[in-house]
Parts: C-alpha cells; sequence; structure tokens
C-alpha cells in the first residue's frame, strides 16, 4: 500500500499495488480532469511526480511520446493515467493550475 497525496490541496489516499494515479487521484479528487479515459491521447491528466518517483512504474514509450507533445513538461511530469503505484513508497503528485 502507498500513500498517495495530492498537492497543492494536500488531500491524501492510500492505494494497493497496481492502481494508476489516475485513479488513485480520482478517489481524493472526482474533479480532476481526464478526458481520455486512461489512454495516453489527450495530455489532460498530466502532472508532476513530486515524491516518490521510485515508487511508480517507468515512463513508456507511449506516455513519452504524449509528453513530448505538450506544454510545460519536466523532468517530474507524468501522465497520471499511465503510471501505476507499484507500493513501495509513499507519493506526493503536484495537480497542475495549467491544465
Amino acid at each position: 500500500m502507498s500513500l498517495v497525496t495530492l498537492a497543492p490541496s494536500g488531500k491524501s489516499v492510500e492505494v494497493g499495488e497496481g492502481t494508476t494515479l489516475l485513479a488513485a487521484i480520482l478517489q481524493a479528487d472526482p474533479d480532476f480532469p481526464h478526458k481520455c479515459d486512461g489512454n495516453a491521447q489527450c495530455g489532460s491528466c498530466h502532472i508532476f511526480v513530486l515524491e516518490g518517483r521510485k515508487g511508480v512504474t517507468k515512463t513508456t514509450r507511449e506516455e513519452n511520446e504524449k509528453l513530448d507533445a505538450i506544454v510545460g513538461v519536466g523532468s517530474k511530469s507524468r501522465l497520471a493515467c499511465q503510471v501505476k503505484v507499484l507500493g513501495t513508497e509513499n507519493i506526493k503528485v503536484e495537480i497542475l493550475s495549467f491544465v
């Protein structure tokens, strides 16, 4: 189990291994924007993983290709729909205000 904390709201939710960050975020904040239902097509679930990056799956080629087309991408950027929790450590994500 991992605790996923959202910044800047501070809301947290405990999730098990294999849960996507999108599913975790939606548990804590049902109004989080996501348009393509987790298919890495739209980029609307772009977040920053601030802490616990070793506690999530690695970036896939498909995710990297979509991130390359998004404005505001940084080294901590991920698509919440493509990231799965490994259950090894707690994770802190930043919900981006420009999404």
